[in-house]
């Protein structure tokens, strides 16, 4: 596997500043609207970071290993210029579509950090699973995910369970995807005339994309179909207090969200239960009504806010890694950590 450029001659600390600032971690974040990395230390954190707006590409294969180090390499030359950090030995990388396509990834990106920045071991984490570490760390409950897509993840010290997060063709139910493509559905009711129509959504969809005509020709073939199809969420949101339709596809979506939280809840005790994810930023014609939903169905569990973001849970990964503090409860297919083949 060949990337352009390495990036290990642009870390600027010799040996002796990286013993003094600890050993070098690298954080990722890899969504549905694009890749976040942090770059830092095991004793200071994060010191810097830095982000690209295109998604790792999802083929026949999985997720693609190869385009997620051709984003990376740029970006961590760049930070390791800007900080200094000493050159990572411990990695956690994040990704959105884990659990089910990382096979690919898991196989060949441990040695490409390797070859790359020199990175011994790396934790490849489920997006829920940084977004669960940036939320709660080590403390059992559960953590909604949500943004272009959706995953609930919950943890009881032992082990984890996971509730959607299937994308947003088969699930993803309550997501930014999902309630986009809903808005536009009953946009494209209206222009034909048919039950559930929205004329307000209708206006919103033709300011946004134009002609409905056209919205095929517009999403079917692109590879970032769901971050388009998020990017009407707000406009859903907007319409919501005015029009039942958008108002009631947010309530729909607080429904999914909140019973996608329930299925992995621990039942045992005062679990927390956290919601972290850019759909949240929707506000009150999302938040009002899923505050309802949760507390319908989980009365036993406590409302925390969330500490961190998905990053920020990245960065905890690779801590607790490289210091060797007890952390989060490995499975295969949600957090495993792995050497260089």
């Amino acid at each position: 596997m060949t990337y352009a450029g390495r990036a290990t001659a642009a870390f600027r600390s010799d040996a002796a500043d990286a013993g003094a600032a600890g050993t070098g971690i690298l954080a990722v974040d890899s969504g549905g609207s694009g890749l976040r990395v942090a770059l830092g230390s095991a004793g200071r954190g994060a010191l810097g970071r830095r982000s690209s707006p295109v998604p790792v590409r999802t083929g026949a294969r999985g997720i693609d290993a190869v385009h997620l180090m051709e984003q990376l390499v740029p970006l961590v030359r760049a930070l390791a210029a800007e900080t200094g950090a000493p050159p990572p030995t411990t990695a956690a990388i994040g990704a959105a579509g884990l659990a089910t396509l990382g096979d690919a990834l898991r196989a060949e990106l441990p040695s490409a950090l390797a070859r790359e920045f020199g990175v011994r071991t790396t934790a490849l984490a489920a997006d829920a699973v940084t977004a669960y570490a940036g939320a709660l760390g080590t403390r059992p409950g559960a953590v909604v995910a949500a943004g272009t897509g959706l995953i609930a993840v919950g943890m009881d010290l032992t082990a984890w369970r996971r509730a959607d997060g299937w994308g947003h063709l088969l699930g993803d139910c309550g997501s930014g995807a999902w309630i986009g493509r809903a808005g536009l559905e009953a946009a494209l009711r209206a222009r034909d005339g048919r039950p559930g129509g929205s004329s307000a959504l209708l206006a919103r969809a033709e300011e946004r994309f134009g002609p409905t005509a056209g919205l095929p020709g517009q999403l079917y073939p692109r590879p970032d179909r769901p971050a388009v199809l998020a990017s009407f969420a707000p406009s859903v949101a907007e319409c919501a207090q005015d029009d039942p339709v958008a108002g009631g596809i947010l309530h729909a979506a607080a429904r999914h969200i909140a019973e996608s939280a329930a299925a992995v809840c621990p039942s045992g005790g005062a679990p927390r239960i956290a919601l972290t994810g850019g759909l949240f930023a929707l506000g009150d014609p999302l938040l009002v009504p899923l505050e309802d939903e949760l507390a319908t169905r989980l009365p036993h569990a406590l409302r925390t806010p969330a500490e961190g973001d998905p990053l920020d849970g990245a960065v905890r990964i690779a801590v607790d890694l490289a210091t060797g503090a007890p952390g989060l409860p490995h499975e295969e297919t949600l957090l495993s950590v792995l050497p260089p083949v």
